[in-house]
């Protein structure tokens, strides 16, 4: 499918393609650029003995935090601190560090680590906060994303969102995977796999299964697929084409595009596939909706004025139905997603002979430019707004990248082969 043709006209498109038996696998690079002007100088120290260790706790820690864009590393120097008694607070303040981390790790014979650590205030010279666990060390890195999660909600005040995952499809050679990945891109699993198409892939609201169109059956179908089990089933397969599914906040419902009734409109269905409800009604196409946080309105895409155009629906009350043009500026806006505290929408903005990922402020209808790439697509917000993934592509193959909310700070998830499309930022996992 050609790149440049976003989700607006994607889910026409029908490949046939041959049989490839080899394995999907993207090994991710992640490279940063950029950085914001006001980010918190902070010193993240060697744990003790993590030689001993599979992963190094430490470094997925900074990564994390430098991802970001909120902090600004500062060299430890080969210093090595396990306990607050130790630190000479006056050396650090002199080192430009504002916060300290420092912890510990400790090697079980039964396969375990137990790992704990302490974010210190350098400058009122306390404890902010600290954790003690004991996990297998085959999941130290998510340890690690915890730890990362917990020091940046403590120093920003923020959701820390490196426990969650993304979902993106892969395709080589021949082949499509739908995969999923932790936010920093590492861990990547295949939950399916097949030689046509798989495109649109949704998380639902508690994080337990994706929703996706796949061309498996030589026509556009949505299913749902549980995670834990592996098991999906078919929620629209009506004639013509069924594409673009979304989530209802509380998982009951999803709103989805179908063509059984002539053009391409929004339909609202049980997520058995039961309760027909037909949202929209023009004579364009009207495709790519996104629930509003409270679940009284979608946003979504449309041609209705000539051009595509982000366009908001209330699907209960008095206004039900009537539709509100939302993006004024250019002549071809789409794919929108909604920040989780919808005050905000992110979308792709054709800016002269670019598409870039933007993002407007609903109540000021404000517009920015965020990315200054060739084509961008399917960008997504992140659970705390903070950070934006979408795709991109570069030297012709697609890949991964995020960019803050603000536009200070990029990175790049690549991976030596493949070709990386329609990613998705899942939901917080767990209770906070």
């Amino acid at each position: 499918m050609p790149f440049h043709l976003c989700q607006f006209s994607r889910w026409l498109l029908i490949c046939l393609l041959c049989l490839v038996n080899a394995p999907l696998h993207a090994a991710l690079d992640i490279e940063i650029f950029g950085g914001g002007t006001a980010r918190i100088p902070i010193a993240i120290l060697p744990f003790s003995e993590e030689g001993r260790l599979p992963q190094s706790v430490t470094s997925v820690i900074s990564a994390d935090l430098q991802r970001s864009g909120l902090f600004r590393l500062v060299d430890p120097a080969g210093r090595a601190l396990y306990e607050p008694k130790e630190i000479d607070y006056v050396d650090w303040t002199n080192r430009g560090a504002s916060a300290l981390v420092i912890g510990q790790t400790v090697l079980l014979p039964n396969g375990q680590a137990e790992i704990s650590f302490r974010l210190m205030d350098v400058a009122k010279q306390v404890q902010l906060t600290r954790l003690a666990t004991t996990v297998p060390v085959t999941q130290l890195r998510a340890a690690a994303h915890r730890i990362a999660d917990i020091i940046y909600e403590a120093l920003t005040g923020d959701v820390g969102v490196f426990s969650t995952r993304i979902a993106y499809v892969l395709k080589q050679g021949n082949k499509y995977a739908l995969q999923v990945a932790d936010a920093d891109g590492f861990n990547a699993q295949s939950v399916i796999e097949f030689v046509e198409p798989i495109i649109s892939p949704v998380w639902s609201p508690d994080g337990g299964e994706l929703a996706y169109v796949s061309f498996e059956n030589k026509k556009p179908v949505v299913y749902i697929q549980t995670l834990a089990t592996g098991t999906r089933r078919v929620v629209a397969s009506f004639k013509g084409s069924n594409s673009a599914p979304a989530w209802s906040p509380d998982g009951k419902k999803l709103a989805v595009v179908l063509t059984m009734q002539g053009s391409s409109q929004i339909f609202l269905i049980n997520v058995d596939g039961s309760g027909v409800q037909r949202l929209s009604r023009s004579s364009g196409i009207d495709t790519e909706p996104g629930f509003s946080p409270d679940g009284r309105s979608i946003i979504f895409t449309s041609d209705r004025g000539g051009s595509p155009q982000i366009y908001r629906m209330a699907i209960a009350g008095t206004a039900s139905g009537v539709a509100e043009r939302l993006t004024y500026e250019g002549n071809y806006n789409v794919s929108p997603d909604f920040s989780r505290d919808g005050k905000y929408f992110t979308f792709i903005h054709r800016n002269n002979n670019r598409f870039n990922v933007a993002i407007q402020d609903i109540a000021t209808g404000q517009m920015q430019l965020l990315t200054n790439s060739q084509v961008d697509e399917s960008p997504s917000f992140a659970p705390n707004n903070k950070m934006i993934l979408y795709a991109t592509e570069i030297r012709g193959r697609g890949i991964l990248s995020a960019v803050t909310s603000d536009g200070q700070t990029r990175q790049q998830l690549s991976s030596q082969e493949g070709d990386i499309r329609e990613p998705a930022w899942g939901p917080l996992q767990g209770v906070r």
